[in-house]
């Protein structure tokens, strides 16, 4: 009772935390989108698609290692090698972070040139690597305190990065905007490796303050082994990371060079995939907040059960979690699907956005069930088999860009999108059930909630909620589409008052 106790904290922890760095984001990013437009947001996506790409080479799975071996050592009631661990991961962090720093700044110029179109100077390139080290060690520091279960270090170390980065971004967007579209893009790059620096200050103090809670016998055993199993997880990792990584951020670059091969300037490319990319993919994955937080804590719980081979356990809260993450996601697809020209007409003024996301609201169930697949699959040490998935989902994604965006536009990329989710998610989902032998309830996770979506949909139709007048009213009509929904379910017997127990 005590550990679901401690897990429930820690999701509320998490999920309250990243529900308001979500809103604080949304806000901030429809803020910049209003006053800088979806071209200049385009060109941010590109340059934080290479930062994602510097981020993957800096941490190179040691973050993961990290959790894995320090849950999988607590489990078997050794403190002395998890903190060992966690002490060896900051310090290889820490090299890596540094070598992929000066990689980055050695390539900067390229990078500017070609990847980006020569639309940003090669200084914020530079700016973005020397964050690195910073971004390297708070992701291992991160994965110690998810493996001992105090979320709240790294809850508050996010909130601290979102609030920097908005606070430094908006300083600096305010005296710089009317300069041009550079020093826009150059104000949020400095905005949010500013950001990593205070984060990372603020969870390094935390990691130090842990540290010195209990003395540890540096004599007491040889813990070389350590330092293979680390390696042993993040070395094939890393490598896989690269590879994904190197594959998405080719991916975006693609996108807006063969957008403009449809016969749309690069100005234009920029601007349809700054509002798909940046606008509309991150309004419907707002909600996800909730998967999130949940997934990042099923990896050290399910790394525990994995070292203790209790697969009776593994079976039984795969099975709610499926049950769960499938009722939730189907209700926000509905709820985006039906809303999105008022959510879009209200943060944007832009019904074009509203087309997207109704577009896209469809791919909701299967994005937020393999989130969670994803991290289940890690902690039963099947990270592989994730970035396996990942890679042929890219090869594939790249494939389909070269050929359909010249053709169809923005839409032959929506097309793309869906590809490479259903792949992805279909992948990961199958390779779960045959690992742990669970067996997908069709009726129970996907019909039942897709007929209560549409009955509370024809139910509100008929009592012509509707219609549409302000933000207050917009969210009272959300609420009451939820409340019915949930009545639904319960009649049809899909949920339970076993289902919220403890």
């Amino acid at each position: 009772m005590r550990k679901a106790q401690i897990f429930i904290k820690n999701f509320l922890i998490l999920t309250s935390t990243s529900l308001l760095i979500n809103i604080l984001g949304l806000l901030f990013n429809t803020y910049i989108t209003n006053l800088v437009g979806t071209e200049c947001l385009g060109l941010f996506q590109l340059i934080m698609s290479v930062y994602m790409f510097a981020i993957t080479l800096a941490s190179s799975g040691i973050g993961l290692a990290a959790t894995r071996i320090v849950s999988e050592e607590l489990a078997r009631n050794n403190q002395y090698h998890a903190r060992k661990a966690a002490k060896k991961c900051v310090i290889y962090s820490f090299i890596v972070g540094i070598l992929s720093c000066l990689l980055i700044i050695l390539l900067s110029r390229t990078i500017a040139t070609v990847w980006l179109h020569g639309k940003i100077n090669y200084i914020a390139i530079c700016i973005l690597g020397a964050s690195l080290p910073f971004v390297a060690l708070s992701s291992s520091i991160n994965g110690y305190f998810n493996a001992i279960r105090k979320a709240s270090k790294g809850a508050l170390s996010q909130i601290i990065e979102q609030m920097s980065k908005i606070i430094i971004s908006v300083m600096l967007i305010s005296n710089f905007m009317p300069q041009g579209l550079t020093y826009a893009c150059m104000s949020l790059v400095i905005g949010v490796c500013s950001s990593e620096v205070f984060s990372f200050l603020y969870i390094f103090i935390c990691y130090l303050k842990e540290m010195r809670h209990e003395k540890l016998d540096d004599t007491f055993t040889d813990n070389s082994n350590i330092s293979k199993r680390i390696l042993n997880i993040s070395v094939p990792i890393a490598i896989a990371s690269y590879i994904r990584s190197g594959l998405s951020t080719l991916k975006h670059i693609l996108i807006p060079i063969r957008l403009e091969k449809s016969g749309v300037s690069c100005d234009i490319a920029l601007s349809e995939y700054g509002m798909i990319n940046g606008v509309a993919m991150p309004l419907i994955l707002f909600p996800s907040v909730f998967i999130n937080s949940f997934s990042n804590l099923l990896i050290p719980e399910f790394s525990r059960y994995y070292a203790t081979n209790d697969n009776d356990k593994i079976k039984r809260i795969i099975s709610r979690i499926f049950k769960t993450s499938s009722i939730f996601s189907i209700c926000m697809t509905f709820i985006f699907f039906i809303f999105s020209n008022d959510i879009c007409i209200l943060m944007y003024n832009n019904e074009k956005i509203a087309t997207y996301v109704k577009i896209l609201s469809p791919l909701l169930f299967i994005i937020y069930l393999d989130t969670i697949v994803d991290s289940i699959l890690k902690g039963l040490n099947e990270q592989l088999s994730v970035m396996k998935c990942n890679i042929l989902d890219l090869f594939v994604s790249i494939s389909f860009i070269y050929f359909l965006l010249p053709v169809f536009g923005a839409y032959g990329y929506i097309v793309v999108i869906y590809i490479s989710e259903i792949l992805n998610g279909l992948i990961s989902i199958r390779k779960l059930l045959q690992l742990t032998n669970v067996k997908f309830n069709y009726i129970l996770w996907l019909l039942k909630p897709f007929f209560a979506g549409l009955l509370t949909y024809q139910s509100l139709r008929l009592l012509n909620i509707f219609v549409y007048s302000s933000l207050f009213t917009l969210i009272i009509r959300m609420i009451l589409f939820i409340l019915i929904y949930l009545f639904y379910l319960y009649l049809m017997s899909c949920i339970s008052k076993k289902d919220i127990k403890i």
